[in-house]
């Protein structure tokens, strides 16, 4: 299964640069990076990141991500995949920008 964190342009670019990252400020606090499934994701970015221009859509596989990758409830009390460890680049699968329209973020038509 796939899941996805969105990342500023800036995080985007460290974690290219360093490998890996404890995530967004959002992750450090929290102490676990978030990230939705495709269903989840249009809450995320209206809750989190709504106006917000330069965000980078990543795709990572759920199965591959070990066992530091927990579901727990969150948002209305769906489950949210929340990793426990450190976002390393090497597990990024697919990247791709996130582009600003008239009613908000348009998301790649197979997650609209």
């Amino acid at each position: 299964m796939m899941i996805y964190k969105v990342l500023r342009a800036e995080e985007w670019k460290a974690l290219e640069t360093a490998g890996e990252t404890p995530g967004a400020p959002i992750d450090i606090a929290d102490g676990f990076v978030h990230f939705s499934t495709a269903a989840q994701l249009r809450g995320t970015l209206d809750k989190h990141f709504a106006g917000l221009e330069g965000l980078v859509l990543l795709g990572f596989d759920a199965d591959a991500m070990g066992p530091g990758l927990k579901w727990e409830p969150s948002r209305g009390g769906d489950l949210f995949p929340h990793l426990y460890g450190p976002l390393r680049l090497a597990d990024v699968i697919s990247s791709r920008p996130i582009p600003l329209g008239p009613e908000g973020h348009l998301l790649p038509d197979d997650m609209a």
